[in-house]
């Protein structure tokens, strides 16, 4: 079992930066995806940003290339994802997600969700 907890959500003018944490506890993460998601009002659960907590390659949402960078503490088991040059079109609640690698599909474990809130 993975518990996510999101921080670090909030209201920022367009053009600003914001930076997410996800902390993770209760397993070891090397053996894991991770995934930071978003869902707008009215819209469909985009996956922003997932990569391998042991390493690889990181896959960026085109939306998002270039100004959002996720990066990891392994002592804290902490994610977090930088984003800068925000506009008002990412406003939308970001999830933290995870599953173990070989598990195909849907992750299997979800942060509570924080909301991010972009005015122009």
């Amino acid at each position: 079992q993975v518990q996510l907890v999101e921080s670090g959500g909030g209201l920022v003018q367009a053009g600003g930066s914001l930076r997410l944490s996800c902390a993770a506890s209760g397993r070891v993460l090397s053996s894991y995806a991770m995934g930071w998601f978003r869902q707008a009002p009215g819209k469909e659960r985009e996956c922003v940003v997932s990569f391998i907590w042991s390493g690889g390659s990181t896959y960026y949402a085109d939306s998002v290339k270039g100004r959002f960078t996720i990066s990891r503490d392994n002592a804290k088991n902490t994610v977090y994802l930088q984003m800068n040059s925000l506009k008002p079109e990412d406003t939308a609640v970001y999830y933290c997600a995870a599953k173990v690698i070989t598990t195909p599909g849907e992750y299997s474990y979800w942060g509570q969700g924080t909301q991010v809130t972009v005015s122009s």
